[in-house]
């Protein structure tokens, strides 16, 4: 494997990070964001099976309560009736619901889940990808295609949770789902913002928000 490739982000040269029994684990130079190779990569069907395994949806409180982590700071950006898009909304839509409540209208695309290829054809105030970012095969063409979908001055809402040090990401419980294939820390975030020259707000250690 070569000594350096590069980060399916921002193009900038990767290097050796970390590797454990199942995979390895390169970080960019550029913008810290620490991935796994494509040799490493689960097949479609594979991730599928993966997927199905997830048993979340609007009747579990629970979920619901993970999710208001970030619903609560987005509602406080939006105007009445807004309209958004959630984006790898899952098999069980559950944030699409929870802003409907309130009055806002969403779309739903999931490639997996949900195929709705129109919904990257037209504009939002707002799109959310929950839970979305760890498992991008190609995170800047994915990022690119959502972000034009958003109308200026909208918000873009993630989760996912950040990367630290390599200590710390040897003992990482999250490294362990084999779909999570990208790790994303606030410097790997702040460079999307730059690049995009929105606005970033860290909210939570896996909540973030990014006004265009």
């Amino acid at each position: 494997m070569p000594l350096r490739m590069p980060c399916p982000l921002c193009h900038g040269n990767a290097t050796f990070f970390f590797e454990d029994e199942r995979r390895q684990y390169r970080q960019c130079e550029k913008c810290a964001l620490i991935f796994v190779p494509v040799e490493f990569h689960l097949t479609r069907k594979e991730e599928m099976t993966q997927y199905d395994l997830h048993e979340n949806g609007p009747t579990d409180p629970g979920y619901r309560q993970f999710l208001s982590r970030l619903a609560d700071p987005l509602l406080k950006k939006l105007s009445p009736n807004s309209t958004g898009l959630d984006f790898g909304c899952g098999p069980g839509p559950t944030l699409s619901v929870m802003l409907e409540e309130t009055g806002h209208q969403v779309a739903l695309h999931d490639p997996f889940f949900k195929p709705n290829p129109n919904a990257l054809k037209t504009t939002y105030d707002f799109i959310t990808a929950t839970e979305v970012l760890e498992h991008l095969h190609h995170p800047r063409r994915d990022l690119e295609a959502v972000w034009n979908c958003l109308q200026p001055g909208g918000w873009l809402g993630l989760t996912t949770k950040r990367a630290r040090d390599r200590e710390a990401f040897a003992q990482w419980h999250y490294k362990q789902d084999p779909t999570h294939v990208c790790f994303w820390s606030g410097t790997s975030l702040q460079w999307l913002a730059n690049h995009w020259n929105a606005c970033l707000e860290l909210i939570e250690p896996d909540v973030a928000l990014l006004q265009k």
